[in-house]
């Protein structure tokens, strides 16, 4: 390879490099700074403001027991459910229960949270193969669980665990803060405008929180 070549090639390579930025550090609010029983707090706080409806429960197997009272004011025996190990894993005898991806015609839906953010009362829903995406969007009522040791206290905190627990980021992260909703007509307050008219989360609190 001739000389030219090279030193054409040598700057077309530094010129397609990005060079490295040393960038100021985000400036995180301090409510998004909460740690421990003010985090978990601050979270059901912001949570239930943002008109979800939060349940704490003690332990995992207590999800079912709780599914079968919100099918029940549903008036509805079928539960649609994303293939994620833990869901899979629970004892679902007594319920009517497919998993897999969401349907037009779902009406209650459980899925699996990644994380919660303190700051805004919002779940975090990471897509793939046992977390359906239509999940959040389809179903009238959409119940999470939520691990109480997976609640950060900001969102910069949730990106850094993204990046961490995966070679790359998921196809979709969804941040879901209470029911979808509209006041586009006449400022009048509409649920279920565009996804979930209902949203619960189940709060698993049998993992110790972070001090």
């Amino acid at each position: 390879m001739s000389s030219a070549r090279t030193e054409i090639l040598a700057r077309l390579k530094k010129a397609s490099t990005p060079e490295p930025r040393n960038l100021d550090p985000v400036l995180i609010p301090a409510r998004g700074l909460v740690k421990g029983a003010e985090r978990l707090e601050k979270f059901i706080i912001e949570a239930e403001y943002g008109l979800a409806e939060v349940i704490t429960l003690k332990s995992i197997s207590d999800v079912v027991g709780a599914m079968a009272n919100i099918l029940k004011a549903a008036k509805t025996t079928k539960l649609k459910a994303a293939p994620h190990s833990v869901l899979q894993d629970l004892d679902w005898a007594d319920v009517d229960i497919d998993f897999g991806a969401g349907q037009d015609d779902d009406l209650v839906a459980v899925s699996m949270a990644y994380a919660g953010v303190a700051e805004t009362g919002t779940v975090v829903m990471r897509s793939g193969s046992d977390a359906p995406t239509t999940l959040n969007f389809l179903p009238d009522v959409h119940v999470v669980v939520l691990f109480t040791q997976d609640i950060e206290g900001n969102y910069e905190t949730v990106w850094q665990r993204l990046l961490q627990d995966d070679d790359q980021l998921p196809r979709t992260v969804n941040w879901i803060t209470g029911p979808s909703r509209t006041a586009d007509i006449e400022q009048t307050m509409l649920l279920g405008a565009h996804g979930p008219r209902k949203f619960v989360i189940l709060l698993i609190d049998d993992q110790k929180t972070d001090p």
